[in-house]
């Protein structure tokens, strides 16, 4: 695909991602080295498109949207809400889906049997994210319900995020089901979680790939994206990782835009 390139890209030589640290999706190593899902990813995308694919660490989503916007990074991986207003100005290819989930520790954690429990506790995660969206959501929910508010504690990343809990600043980690899949995984035995509910405002959300409208780029990785699931890549990386309860059948270019 590297023909359907914008020229920019072709005479760049190579496509620039912005990354946070935020696992399964990107761990960030101590030498600066970008591991995980994203990479896996990014890498299968190189193969189609013909040029190579270089990671530029960023702190936060915020950063990451102006930086796109300004020209220093062509995309960023999430993941990302597919939203409305966000579309306006970035493409986005739908290729995961997310509920929010929260982790507490298993010893000395707070006594929550499900989501319902966090009401008038303090959640941290990261900063506009969806998780923040969700939470404001269930916070929402359990003031309905005549209970506390959730306080939500915005931090950079989801090493912060784990760091607020264990420290005691919070009483759960807010974060994508993937996300906690993976704590519970790496730190086996030391978290639980429990998942929000439609009836408290989750939902099922499009977790996208972005892209700045004014690159062009969009239409290029929705139709590298069907390459990979044609082609099976995608199925291989989601079973890999753990991640088919939050696959799709087919990648969308701007879910939900008309």
């Amino acid at each position: 695909m590297y023909e359907d390139l914008p020229q920019e890209i072709k005479d760049r030589g190579e496509l620039v991602f912005a990354a946070d640290s935020h696992p399964p999706y990107r761990t960030i190593q101590e030498d600066g080295t970008v591991t995980g899902l994203d990479p896996e990813v990014q890498a299968a995308l190189s193969e189609v498109l013909g040029v190579p694919i270089r990671t530029e660490v960023a702190e936060g989503l915020p950063q990451m949207l102006t930086g796109m916007q300004a020209g220093r990074y062509d995309a960023f991986n999430g993941p990302v809400k597919a939203t409305p207003e966000r579309l306006q100005e970035f493409d986005g290819v739908s290729w995961l889906t997310s509920r929010t989930s929260y982790l507490i520790p298993t010893d000395g954690g707070i006594d929550a049997e499900d989501s319902a429990g966090l009401c008038g506790t303090t959640a941290a995660g990261v900063k506009a994210s969806i998780t923040e969206e969700q939470t404001a959501n269930l916070s929402k929910w359990c003031e309905d319900q005549g209970r506390e508010p959730v306080q939500f504690l915005g931090l950079a990343d989801t090493n912060a995020t784990i760091l607020a809990v264990q420290s005691g600043r919070a009483s759960s980690a807010a974060t994508t089901q993937t996300g906690a899949i993976d704590v519970m995984t790496t730190q086996e035995g030391d978290w639980r979680y429990v998942t929000q509910t439609d009836e408290q405002g989750a939902g099922v959300d499009q977790l996208v790939l972005l892209t700045p409208k004014s690159s062009d780029m969009g239409p290029v990785m929705h139709g590298a994206f069907e390459e990979l699931f044609e082609s099976g890549r995608y199925q291989e990386i989601v079973d890999k990782w753990g991640l088919s309860d939050v696959a799709v059948d087919e990648p969308v270019l701007n879910p939900g835009v008309s």
